[in-house]
């Protein structure tokens, strides 16, 4: 029996992701990851001692990364 691909495995209807989990949605590596969210590039919470990125930073952030790129060109 072979595995699920990781996008219908992956739960879309979460809130709240790890940061790891996060990492693998943007399809960057889980060290860039918290690199982003320790610098505020991406939003995140902390629930008790817990570090959370809430599920609508990511798109939020591909869209802040698109602007800067045409503004760029």
């Amino acid at each position: 029996m072979s595995a699920a691909p990781l996008e219908t495995t992956a739960d879309s209807s979460l809130v709240l992701l790890t940061v790891e989990e996060a990492a693998r949605r943007l399809r960057i590596g889980r060290t860039t990851c918290f690199r982003l969210v320790l610098s505020g590039e991406i939003e995140s919470v902390t629930v008790g001692r817990l570090r959370r990125v809430p599920a609508d930073a990511l798109p939020a952030y591909v869209a802040k990364l698109r602007r800067h790129s045409t503004l760029a060109a």
